[in-house]
């Protein structure tokens, strides 16, 4: 504000003088010295304002197109999300199982009849007066093998696990313990009717059962009711590790866990009951129709793409018809068509977008080959599907790419051309800058000359009034 206020006093001050010099000569000094100054400064002045509307319109046509690429990116990470186009499993009964998406892509139907599920050993414990009841003192040893038929046979593979118990240790320290022991066992303490009681449970699986020695140290023999094997109580063996077994398609499977992955190329399973004798239908999804839909939708997308980027690439009328970055879009564009999108893709399969029919034209557009499209999608339905994922291959890594190398601010790239030239645009607000205030300079200082010249034509015309008065004088006398 005060460069504003210094700016307009010192304007109406000069207004001012020149207002009252004015009157000496009969001529407007003050709009003669704006002219003559601006005159001075037009062609460069001019000359920046046309450098800085050509960068406005360079900058404007660069950031619309990194936009639309970037935009048309997002839009099928988006829709890829969504799963619409993906190859997923489903079961006809899912209170059986729950299927989900493997690492690879699933085809066909699968039987899948659950006989056994994975459970895990449960033990509860004699009863406490409370948590914080004492319990003796010794180690207690955890041993890991399979227990069975009332007897526990050892995993030679699965070392033992000893577990202190100091003097005073109460029930509530045992499960701390035992749940920091990193056996993969956890315990707690149930407050039920009973009394407080020490629950334990194991993994899933035959092999993950155990039992539970007790070496009391002397005058803490009461640690031994802690001790649990099959052979002498088996009242407090509330559930039994086991594995769990099922046949898909016939063929006899089984796990130490409910959760199995990629049992089937693109199928991870979940079991969550038993269905003997009624065996359910596993089926993968067949996204073509979806496939389809979405190439329409690229392809249309991209010839918008390609439709600015010839018009901003125009050699007459053009912003950008000699921009390296809008050239590395154009080639990227152009190469887009037959570049390998799938490079994990087996011998034969579809591993290009042309696969999928998109085709490039002579004039950097693109069409949409529905019949090598249809083909793709009727021979191999599976991998056209896999082509669609939000993984390092496929549409989306591709055109992302594309999006993310044009956004970069470095190397060549409409990021880089975008940087750069506002830069130049600052460099040229600051020169026009600079004139303004030349401009202005020169402008004050016609003023004060004009002022000058003012005075000593007033002071001629004074001179003259009063001598014409004089003889006017003398003539009038003269005649008397």
């Amino acid at each position: 504000m005060a460069t504003t206020t210094s700016s307009t006093a010192s304007t109406s001050a000069t207004a001012q003088i020149v207002s009252a010099l004015g009157a000496g000569s009969g001529i407007n000094t003050a709009q003669l010295a704006e002219q003559l100054a601006a005159a001075q400064f037009a062609t460069r002045i001019d000359q920046l304002s046309a450098k800085t509307e050509k960068l406005d319109a360079q900058i404007s046509s660069a950031s619309n197109l990194k936009s639309l690429i970037s935009t048309l990116a997002s839009s099928i990470g988006t829709l890829i999300r969504t799963g619409d186009l993906a190859v997923k499993p489903s079961i006809s009964n899912t209170s059986v199982a729950t299927v989900s998406k493997g690492t690879l892509s699933g085809s066909g139907s699968y039987s899948l009849e659950v006989t056994s599920l994975a459970n895990a050993q449960k033990l509860v414990m004699p009863a406490y007066a409370s948590s914080t009841s004492t319990v003796g003192e010794g180690t207690l040893t955890l041993r890991f093998g399979t227990v069975a038929s009332g007897a526990f046979t050892a995993d030679a593979t699965q070392a033992a696990v000893d577990i202190t118990v100091p003097a005073g240790a109460t029930l509530a320290d045992v499960a701390t313990a035992i749940n920091a022991s990193g056996t993969g066992v956890s315990a707690y303490v149930a407050n039920g009717s009973a009394g407080a009681q020490l629950v334990l449970k194991g993994k899933e699986g035959a092999n993950s059962g155990f039992i539970l020695e007790a070496s009391p140290a002397v005058g803490g023999e009461a640690l031994a009711d802690l001790a649990w094997a099959p052979a002498t109580n088996t009242t407090q063996l509330k559930s039994t590790a086991t594995d769990a077994a099922y046949m898909l398609d016939g063929v006899a499977y089984s796990g130490t866990s409910n959760t199995i992955n990629d049992v089937l190329p693109g199928l991870n399973l979940k079991l969550t009951a038993t269905n003997v004798g009624n065996p359910s239908t596993i089926t993968f999804s067949d996204p073509s129709t979806g496939i389809a839909t979405a190439m329409t939708d690229l392809t249309d997308a991209l010839n918008e793409v390609a439709k600015q980027l010839n018009a901003a690439m125009n050699k007459d009328t053009g912003e950008l018809n000699n921009d390296p970055g809008a050239r590395a879009l154009r080639t990227a564009l152009t190469g887009l068509a037959g570049q390998k999108i799938m490079l994990n893709a087996a011998s034969g399969a579809p591993s290009t977008l042309a696969d999928l029919g998109l085709k490039t034209e002579r004039d950097g557009t693109f069409s949409l080959d529905t019949a090598r499209l249809n083909q793709t999608l009727k021979t191999s339905p599976q991998e056209a599907g896999a082509m669609w994922t939000t993984g390092i291959f496929g549409v989306f890594a591709t055109i992302d790419k594309i999006a993310r190398n044009a956004n970069s601010t470095t190397g060549i790239s409409l990021g880089s051309s975008v940087t750069k030239n506002t830069a130049l645009q600052k460099t040229l607000a600051d020169r026009s800058a600079t004139l303004a205030e030349k401009q202005e300079a020169l402008r004050q200082q016609l003023v004060t000359r004009f002022a000058a010249m003012d005075t000593r034509v007033s002071g001629s015309q004074s001179t003259l009034s009063f001598l014409k008065a004089q003889i006017d004088a003398w003539n009038a006398s003269g005649k008397n």
